[in-house]
């Protein structure tokens, strides 16, 4: 990750001589905040992000937990087996959003996004009864567009060294929420079945996104930022994955006018899933509706940077990473490991 860094920091300082701009690097948040400015009149701006997030190992309620521990618990779901059998070791999370924003006003900037979804878990299954010995690994996959967005955000308030604004969306999940895959079963059977919750490209759910966020300049080179957002479930299909509170504060310094540093407190807190799916009955901690959503807090390092590639407004780049400071999670749940961040934006 270094040498990432190295490069980025490289480019950005090369290109440097070559623009001429009002823009500053620093005029936008770290890459993994969404929503953080708007526009002013006739402006427009494309971007697109991927996030890459990992986890391993187990929980319980905040505390590790030993896959002999796991093994002694009762299978929430049903008597056959008795006990959880089969456990999650490893998974990996991918996102890119595609987005695009138009302020039709210098009040108002709308937005649109869609995001596309896709998940890698490792497992390993053990024996139903007895020694409760391990029978095998295997793995499970999904992708698909997960949901689309539409919204708006609407300035409140503008000064020389702060800003307000507000954000109102509409979310609608259209991926697929009933995704199945060839399992190991503790009868030491593959199995093709309804993957566990997690595993699911969307819930199908429409949320309403609300948020607001505020940005001051500190100094010339320092500027702090904080934001808060929540969704809202308003309707879903048969289960929904909770409600859930998002607040970032932000600080950035910059070391000249295409290169800018961040660090980042996020934390968050997610409600348990609504619902559930008759179909999705495996002895895994992940097909239970309870074993979703608590809280988190997170902490991110990142570079925001200008070049110039293509012909027009410079183009944005940023860059951010982003590790676990403590979780307390709902019931049984795997770690969260890291995070990584990283976008382009190209204005009009």
């Amino acid at each position: 990750m270094r040498y990432i860094l190295t490069l980025l920091l490289f480019l950005a300082t090369d290109s440097f001589a070559g623009i001429h701009s009002t823009s500053r690097a620093i005029d936008h948040a770290p890459i993994g905040v969404m929503g953080d400015h708007y526009h002013k009149k006739g402006e427009s701006m494309f971007s697109i992000r991927h996030s890459y997030m990992t986890m391993s190992k187990n929980t319980l309620n905040g505390n590790s937990i030993s896959t002999q521990d796991i093994l002694a618990m009762p299978n929430p779901l049903g008597d056959m087996p008795s006990n959880i059998s089969v456990i999650p070791t490893d998974m990996v999370m991918s996102m890119t959003m595609i987005g695009g924003m138009y302020a039709p006003t210098n009040k108002i900037t709308l937005m649109a996004m869609g995001m596309f979804m896709s998940k890698d878990m490792d497992l390993n299954t053990h024996q139903p009864m007895m020694s409760r010995d391990f029978i095998g690994a295997f793995s499970t996959s999904s992708s698909d567009l997960s949901d689309i967005s539409l919204g708006a955000l609407i300035k409140i308030k503008e000064s020389d060294k702060s800003r307000w604004h507000g954000q109102l969306a509409f979310q609608k999940s259209v991926g697929s929420n009933d995704v199945t895959g060839e399992v190991l079963t503790p009868m030491s059977m593959r199995m093709n079945m309804t993957l566990p919750y997690g595993m699911q490209p969307s819930d199908r759910e429409a949320k309403l996104v609300i948020g607001i966020t505020h940005v001051t300049q500190l100094t010339e080179k320092w500027v702090l930022g904080n934001q808060l957002r929540k969704k809202i479930t308003l309707s879903y299909d048969d289960w929904a994955f909770g409600d859930q509170t998002e607040l970032n504060a932000w600080m950035q310094y910059e070391l000249n006018q295409v290169v800018a540093l961040s660090s980042r407190l996020k934390l968050t807190h997610q409600g348990k899933i609504a619902g559930n799916n008759p179909m999705i009955m495996a002895p895994v901690q992940t097909a239970n509706p309870e074993n979703y959503g608590g809280k988190a807090a997170y902490f991110g390092l990142g570079v925001n940077f200008l070049t110039q590639i293509f012909p027009g407004a410079v183009d944005r780049f940023g860059l951010e990473i982003i590790r676990p400071l403590a979780q307390e999670k709902n019931g049984l749940q795997m770690i969260s490991d890291y995070e990584i961040n990283v976008g382009y934006q190209k204005s009009f």
